[in-house]
């Protein structure tokens, strides 16, 4: 069951603010991926931006796919080129039914050629991910990248004081959140946060394999949540890698956590059915408890969220950074478009367009996703059945298939500029 509303109050606290603060336009509270990636568009566009946060690239056998929606917006702020390197990519997606279910459900896959794409995206490492935009952020001229940590906020009527871990001092006139699940700038501002545990523990791994992966996606469908295997370009002697990410129990995670790479991969290969051949594991692995969480609203009082200081869930189809990047996609559109029209960037109005914008997607993932979960780890016949009859219906609806996976990679709801398809001119926006 999902915990009950947790409002947090803001601040009564008045931080003594230095003489001489940093000025910006925007202050980024968060340099993780979500944080980079509008750090670096927000400047691209023209603001001023200070991004503050720990850049952290340490590995921890985690990776990221990246649906077209979120391609093109690399692309269109010229970032891809650099990313390229680290990516393989994403042709096909196979779900194999390895629950035991009593109604036997059949394998499917969706190609992406199906809906006239080379591929549906490109899987990367986190680490150079970030490291690379980190890289790009620090040259760009209108873009600070603070490597500090927020200590406090006050929200004046007309700007932003931070004050950062290191005694400067930053006034912007709006606070873009991105600082992950936890979020302090959100906590400051009073924005509720609803969240729930998941039974269930993801172990994360990089993997040698003895066969090629054919650029093909495999999500093995078990009791405890999916078993997914995601292709990862070659490396050195290994010219066959897949990145791992596989849910279990609590107790499956504590006794895996002590075996060694042989014995661990043993364990993998025996999942995945052997499907790849000969497996070994690559250091680090990684293992993360599962939880979920909705917050009250998504902006307030010049700030607003995004990335996983608006929304968690599981690692389920992938949606996790795609939609933090539609996100803020689509509040680069909004604050443009407010410049543009001689509109206070961190005006109510404005942030309320952006909040009404990203609204019905990030309910419609964080509900899906958490929907799709429990169906997983119910062991109830009617529920294995309706998966099981959603699984055929779309394996044999060509229309309803295709639309399926057009809307996994790029939803059909407002595309903002930034993914569409030649980027467009400032035109049809829906913000004012």
């Amino acid at each position: 069951m999902m915990s009950s509303p947790v409002s947090v109050a803001a601040s009564t606290s008045t931080p003594t603010f230095p003489a001489e603060p940093l000025v910006c336009d925007i202050l980024v509270a968060g340099a993780g991926a979500a944080g980079l990636s509008v750090a670096i568009g927000l400047a691209k566009s023209g603001f001023s931006v200070i991004c503050v946060g720990s850049t952290q690239t340490h590995p921890n056998g985690r990776t990221v796919a990246l649906f077209e929606g979120s391609l093109r917006y690399y692309k269109a702020l010229g970032l891809w080129p650099a990313l390229r390197a680290h990516s393989a990519p994403l042709k096909e997606i196979r779900i194999i039914d390895a629950t035991g279910a009593r109604m036997p459900i059949n394998a499917i896959s969706f190609a992406s050629r199906e809906i006239g794409l080379p591929a549906f995206g490109e899987n990367i490492e986190n680490t150079p991910l970030v490291e690379t935009l980190a890289g790009i952020a620090r040259d760009l001229p209108n873009l600070r990248l603070h490597e500090t940590l927020l200590k406090d906020i006050d929200f004046q009527s007309d700007r932003v004081e931070v004050i950062l871990a290191d005694g400067t001092g930053v006034t912007a006139k709006l606070i873009v959140a991105a600082d992950g699940r936890a979020s302090l700038a959100r906590r400051k501002a009073g924005i509720g946060a609803r969240t729930w545990p998941y039974p269930q523990v993801a172990l994360t791994a990089f993997l040698d394999h003895e066969r090629p992966h054919r650029f093909i996606s495999t999500e093995y469908h078990t009791r405890f949540g999916p078993c997914t295997l995601v292709p990862l370009p070659p490396l050195d002697m290994h010219p066959h890698r897949s990145s791992l990410v596989w849910l279990m129990s609590e107790e499956q995670a504590k006794r895996r956590a002590s075996l060694d790479n042989v014995l661990l991969a043993a364990e993998i290969e025996d999942q995945i059915q052997g499907s790849l051949g000969h497996l070994s594991l690559e250091e680090p692995r990684g293992f993360f408890p599962m939880s979920g969480m909705k917050v009250s609203r998504l902006t307030g009082h010049r700030i607003a969220l995004l990335g996983e200081a608006a929304h968690v869930f599981p690692p389920l189809a992938a949606q996790g950074l795609n939609l933090s990047l539609r996100d803020s996609a689509s509040l680069i559109e909004c604050l443009e478009d407010a410049r543009a029209a001689g509109h206070d960037i961190g005006a109510a109005r404005v942030l309320a367009s952006y909040a009404r914008v990203r609204r019905s997607d990030i309910d419609l993932r964080t509900d899906g996703i958490d929907v799709l979960n429990r169906s997983l780890l119910s062991d109830f016949l009617p529920i294995d059945f309706l998966r099981g009859a959603g699984l055929a219906a779309f394996a044999a609806i060509g229309p309803l298939r295709r639309a399926i996976m057009r809307e996994g990679v790029l939803p059909h709801g407002h595309l903002p500029r930034l993914m569409r398809q030649p980027v467009d001119a400032v035109t049809n926006s829906s913000c004012p």
